[in-house]
């Protein structure tokens, strides 16, 4: 995708653009500040202006995951698979959201954790600390897809909420590529729950396989 600086025609959302050469190959990156503040990233692959069926992943934050490399979630390897996927397929966008501990934020996805180590999983732990299971918004999300000019995606995504979120948001969601990736022993129980309780669609037999040795 071809980006003019800011002044030259940039979508305004947007204030910042660079070509990023990482480990998973060259992204385009842009961010953008949304309305509280926060900055979000848009990291890309070919043109993705008026794509139709656009590959797209919508990424929460996980600094414990995806900077310290925590084994309690599939964060960094959802967030690594994405990228490789998108870079595969020659066309693609990750929208990277501050949204930490599924919108809690860090200290109190820290302070969950305390409470998991208790006996609470992840739904109750939020629960406890007075929260509800998930406060992410996608409308940030809807709002830089549009910013893009993209006409439709297929959400990557195991979470069918993340496909509501965007549909009501005004986003086309013409497909749902599964992403189970990041499955080991430490964090099976956690995608347990996210299957039984919170709706994710991971098969038990994907599960299990984090459970043996």
């Amino acid at each position: 995708m071809t980006v003019k600086p800011d002044g030259e025609g940039a979508a305004p959302a947007f204030y910042a653009h660079t070509s990023l050469p990482t480990l998973h190959g060259v992204f385009d990156v842009r961010v953008h500040r949304g309305p509280d503040g926060k900055e979000h990233l848009a990291v890309s692959v070919g043109e993705v202006a008026h794509a139709v069926a656009l590959p797209v992943r919508v990424h929460s934050e996980c600094l414990t995951g995806e900077v310290l490399g925590s084994l309690k979630c599939d964060c960094k390897a959802q967030l690594d698979g994405a990228l490789e996927f998108i870079q595969a397929q020659g066309r693609g966008l990750v929208l990277y959201l501050r949204q930490e501990g599924r919108g809690i934020g860090l200290g109190n996805k820290i302070r969950a954790y305390s409470l998991q180590e208790q006996g609470a999983d992840t739904v109750d732990a939020n629960r406890l600390l007075g929260f509800g299971d998930d406060l992410r918004s996608y409308g940030v999300a809807a709002e830089m897809l549009r910013a893009l000019a993209v006409e439709s995606v297929r959400l990557i995504t195991n979470n069918p909420t993340k496909v509501d979120g965007l549909r009501e948001a005004g986003i086309e969601v013409v497909d749902r590529i599964p992403l189970v990736i990041g499955v080991n022993q430490i964090n099976s129980g956690y995608l347990q729950t996210k299957r039984h309780r919170m709706g994710h669609i991971i098969d038990t037999m994907d599960v299990d396989a984090g459970e043996t040795d």
